[in-house]
């Protein structure tokens, strides 16, 4: 695992933009898992930028999205599909029939998450990857649990992710309580993962992901056994990293 702490959120964006667009230039038909929320925002608008700018070329790119909330329509402006074409792919040349996304409004939930794997696997994986973290330690809808769950499911939203998203909507009662999610496994089946943290109040759930023990009860820790992980973490967010690093350093681990 590979850690670096960012100046600010503009910095680790940066980062992170710089690591995803040289995976598309070294491999064209690159395979990419797809994260949502405030965190990747501003990684998508830099990609945008390297592609109008410098040419960066996503027409052989597939991407899957990592969850979408159940009972909520492709068009509602607070869907994970609304969000992805509206701050993305409309603004890049990425093909419609290659991005995948779990369809919130299915009505066979069961059918959709079983096909929504084998598409990943048809596609021969996920190359690389993108995460960020929620306040209670989920990747992806993974909610803290006495298990991990491995393939793709439907979720029941944990309170804190639903308070936490909250704010993107106009009442608490507008909230989805259920969500269909990547699992576990595959996510960790990735080749490369690139786990982005922004903000103090990720600062705890950072520090158990990567220095505690592996625990459902913080899925991201799942990621200390993945061969080949790296975590931007933003300054504000890495407070509590800095003596652990310091101390690595020191021992020459």
């Amino acid at each position: 695992m590979r850690i670096v702490i960012a100046k600010d959120y503009e910095d680790m964006s940066a980062r992170a933009a710089r690591i995803v667009a040289g995976q598309i230039y070294l491999k064209p038909n690159s395979v990419l898992g797809m994260a949502t929320g405030s965190t990747p925002l501003m990684l998508y608008k830099e990609l945008i930028r390297v592609h109008q700018e410098v040419g960066l070329d996503f027409t052989e790119v597939t991407t899957f999205n990592l969850d979408e909330y159940l009972g909520l329509p492709k068009e509602d402006e607070q869907s994970y599909n609304y969000y992805m074409f509206h701050h993305f792919f409309n603004q890049i040349n990425i093909k419609k029939e290659n991005i995948y996304i779990p369809d919130g409004m299915t009505k066979d939930i069961e059918l959709e998450c079983k096909s929504y794997d084998r598409q990943i696997q048809k596609k021969g994986g996920i190359d690389l990857q993108v995460l960020g973290i929620g306040n209670n330690g989920h990747i992806g809808f993974n909610e803290p649990d006495i298990k991990f769950e491995a393939t793709t499911h439907k979720v029941k939203l944990d309170e804190e992710t639903i308070q936490a998203n909250s704010r993107f909507f106009n009442t608490m009662e507008e909230v989805p309580r259920f969500a269909i999610s990547m699992g576990i496994k595959t996510i960790m089946h990735a080749k490369k993962i690139l786990l982005l943290a922004s903000g103090e109040n990720k600062a705890e759930v950072i520090h158990q992901a990567l220095f505690n023990g592996i625990t459902p009860e913080v899925p991201a820790s799942i990621l200390q056994l993945h061969q080949d992980v790296t975590v931007i973490v933003e300054e504000s967010a890495a407070k509590l990293l800095k003596p652990k690093l310091q101390d690595l350093q020191r021992t020459g681990i």
